[in-house]
C-alpha cells in the first residue's frame, strides 16, 4: 500500500487568507497545507478519503490518473467541497465512480450537489454510484476491505478508516474505549492535531500525543494542522520518538 497525504491543513488551509503570522508567512515548503485528504494505492486500485476544496489541484499535483472509490469521513465543507471535479475521472474511466458515505453524508451532498442527484441527467455532471457506510459494519470498497470507526467531532458522529495496518482519523475530539480496539495492532496511525490551544471538536497537540501514546502504532503521524500549531520545523522539534508532522505531498510505504 502506498499513501500519499494530498492536504495536511485545516478548513482555512495554510498559510490563512490575510494572516501575517510566523507560520502563514514561512517560506517552508512543509508549512504550505491544503485541505486535509489523502490517497491510497492498494493492489492497483485507487481510493481518495475526501474531497475538500483544492481537489482538483491536489489530484494535478499528485499526478493522479485514476480513481476508484471515494471515502467521506463527513459532510463538512472542507471534506467533500471538490466533488464535482470527480467528473474528470468519469470521461477518463468511462465509468461511473463509487462513492462510500453514511446516509447523512449522502443525503448532504445531495443538497449540495443536487444537480448531480436530480435525475436529469445534464451532460457533463459527475456520474456516482452512492454506497452506504453503516456504523460497526466493515465493507469493501474497489474489492478493499475496510474497518469505519466512529468518531466524534464535538456532536458531529464522523468515520475514520483502518485499511490493513493503516487507520486514518481526522476531525476527532473523543474515540469512545470500543472504537479504540478497532486503532490497536495498526503499525501506521493518523490522526488530527489542530493546535496547541484547548479547541471544542479537535483534538490538541497535547490531545493527539496523549491518544498516539495510548494506542502505540509503530508510527503516528499528525494531520488536519492550522497555522496555530507552529511551525513544521518548531513542532518537529518537540514531538517524541515515531511520532511525525504529517506534510502535503508525503509518501509512505507499506
Amino acid at each position: 500500500m502506498r499513501v500519499t497525504f494530498l492536504g495536511t491543513g485545516t478548513s482555512q488551509g495554510v498559510p490563512v487568507i490575510a494572516c501575517e503570522c510566523e507560520v502563514c508567512r514561512s517560506e517552508d515548503k512543509h508549512d504550505k497545507r491544503l485541505r486535509v485528504s489523502v490517497l491510497l494505492e492498494i493492489n492497483k486500485q485507487v481510493i481518495l478519503i475526501d474531497t475538500g476544496p483544492d481537489f482538483r489541484y491536489q489530484m494535478l499535483r499528485a499526478d493522479v490518473k485514476k480513481l476508484d472509490a471515494i471515502l467521506y469521513t463527513h459532510e463538512h465543507k472542507d471534506h467533500v467541497a471538490g466533488l464535482d471535479d470527480v467528473r474528470a475521472f468519469n470521461y477518463k474511466q468511462q465509468s461511473e465512480v463509487d462513492v462510500y458515505a453514511h446516509q447523512r453524508v449522502q443525503d448532504a451532498l445531495k443538497k449540495e450537489f443536487h444537480y448531480i442527484f436530480s435525475g436529469s441527467n445534464y451532460p457533463g455532471i459527475p456520474r456516482l454510484r452512492l454506497n452506504n457506510i453503516v456504523d460497526g459494519e466493515s465493507f469493501q470498497a474497489a474489492g478493499i476491505d475496510i474497518i469505519p470507526i466512529s468518531v466524534m467531532h464535538y456532536l458531529l458522529p464522523v468515520f475514520g478508516f483502518r485499511i490493513g495496518d493503516f487507520t486514518y482519523i481526522t476531525d476527532a475530539k473523543t474515540i469512545s474505549s470500543e472504537e479504540k480496539k478497532k486503532i490497536v495492532g495498526s503499525k501506521i496511525v493518523v490522526i488530527n492535531a489542530l493546535q496547541i490551544d484547548k479547541h471544542l471538536s479537535h483534538f490538541t497537540l497535547d490531545e493527539a500525543l496523549e491518544f498516539a501514546a495510548e494506542i502505540g502504532a509503530n508510527k503516528t503521524y499528525l494531520t488536519h494542522i492550522s497555522h496555530k500549531l507552529g511551525t513544521h520545523a518548531e513542532i518537529s522539534k518537540k514531538l517524541p520518538k515515531d511520532v511525525y508532522l504529517a506534510h502535503d505531498g508525503l509518501k509512505l510505504e507499506m
